[in-house]
């Protein structure tokens, strides 16, 4: 039996044979008990999710799942989005870490609610965070004075994009120091996103760095995806995630 994974409908199975003809996949095959504890384990997380989406309808939040690898720069971001976005739309922040509380320390301060999430009890580190652990950390979070919800999510170009935490919009902040093959070699990361935002252009002339070929990959994998250029160091392109951000809130509105 081939390799276990989800569909964008939410329909999981393994295959035989790849999607694509790329690379060799016959080292890696799933059986039939490891596919009915991956098919229990997605079915207690979707049922979870289902129950955060219903709490952030209820309450009139967005909420965003934000994912990325280690050090796209998710923070740099958030935290130049809270100086924006600030006495306009009121934000609640759950943040997701193996280990410390770093990333929600650099996110105090700009008047968002923060709810941290350390995952590192779960099999050493769980590499990303999944429903039941955001539904425990909304008991920490007012929904009723709350706009949007950012869930930034564990580092991690995997795990990840497999599991929905009841959010209404997914966003991923890649880096082009990370290369223009990533959308080929993690599709699946890729194809799940409503938004890519390309972050730290501001290294672009001291890179050997592709972009054109970039956006070929990312088009080959998900072509109807909406692409913004950013800095979160310089702040070019900053306004457009956040009107984006302000695009959802909008419609919940």
């Amino acid at each position: 039996m081939g390799r276990f994974h989800r569909h964008e409908d939410g329909q999981e199975h393994a295959h035989d044979e790849a999607h694509v003809d790329r690379g060799d996949h016959s080292g890696y095959a799933t059986g039939t008990d490891r596919v009915e504890i991956l098919e229990r384990v997605f079915e207690e997380n979707d049922r979870t999710a289902a129950a955060n989406r219903a709490d952030f309808d209820a309450a009139g939040v967005i909420a965003v799942n934000l994912m990325s690898s280690p050090g796209a720069g998710k923070t740099a971001l958030l935290a130049e989005t809270l100086r924006r976005l600030r006495g306009t739309v009121r934000i609640g922040i759950v943040e997701g870490d193996i280990e410390t509380s770093l990333d929600a320390e650099r996110l105090a301060g700009f008047g968002a609610q923060i709810a941290l999430l350390n995952t590192a009890n779960g099999f050493g580190g769980e590499c990303h965070l999944d429903a039941p652990m955001v539904r425990a950390a909304l008991g920490r979070l007012s929904l009723g004075d709350i706009d949007l919800l950012v869930v930034e999510n564990v580092g991690n170009l995997v795990c990840p994009a497999e599991f929905h935490v009841g959010e209404h919009r997914r966003a991923m902040v890649y880096s082009i120091t990370e290369g223009e093959e990533k959308p080929l070699k993690y599709p699946v990361m890729f194809r799940s996103v409503d938004l890519v935002v390309v972050n730290k252009m501001d290294l672009l002339p001291h890179l050997d760095f592709d972009l054109a070929a970039f956006r070929a990959n990312l088009a080959d994998v998900n072509p109807r995806v909406r692409v913004i250029e950013t800095s979160a160091r310089d702040g070019s392109g900053v306004d457009e995630w956040c009107e984006w951000l302000r695009e959802g809130v909008q419609v919940a509105a």
